[in-house]
């Protein structure tokens, strides 16, 4: 399958690394969209870089089987973009899978692609979540539909095994 990955500089360094070497060593494509295409995208802890393979100006949802968010510092950047927004927006009217761990449910809260499913989050996005009234629980993973979501880089192995378990389940949409 096809996976994008939307990102921007200030990721959580393991939450990126560890699901795209998960997918891809399941045999899935991972593609890096950010703001713009070809751009150095690092980490927040500096220890993982990676570039930008397309911009969201170059994609669409349609293109891709699934969206993984990875946490950190970008998805408050990418919230602030609506072609990021846009972009994600499409995944959930979709229904595809959509793996968000940390703060990587503040995009999905801006794209308005959570309500009525049971998820969580970094603890103060957590916070957050409930006081929009969302059904927010503190564990290390929580499924709900093609939703998979987690807390923190701690919770990554259950992360990326229960993301792995909806791509499973759910038919190919692109052709690669």
């Amino acid at each position: 399958m096809r996976i994008a990955c939307a990102l921007d500089s200030g990721f959580e360094d393991s939450e990126f690394q560890v699901p795209y070497d998960g997918f891809r060593q399941a045999g899935h494509e991972v593609v890096v969209v950010g703001l713009e295409a070809g751009q150095a995208l690092t980490g927040k802890a500096g220890k993982v870089t990676t570039t930008s393979q397309s911009s969201f100006d170059d994609v669409a949802a349609g293109e891709f089987d699934a969206l993984l968010l990875p946490g950190g510092y970008s998805p408050d950047h990418l919230r602030a973009d609506p072609r990021a927004v846009d972009f994600t927006r499409a995944f959930a009217e979709a229904d595809k899978p959509i793996f968000a761990v940390c703060h990587g449910p503040q995009l999905l809260t801006a794209a308005d692609a959570i309500r009525g499913r049971r998820l969580t989050a970094w603890t103060t996005v957590q916070d957050d979540l409930r006081r929009m009234g969302e059904d927010v629980v503190d564990e290390e993973v929580v499924v709900t539909g093609n939703l998979v979501t987690s807390r923190k880089p701690d919770d990554l192995e259950a992360f990326t095994r229960e993301s792995l378990r909806v791509l499973a389940r759910v038919p190919a949409t692109t052709t690669g």
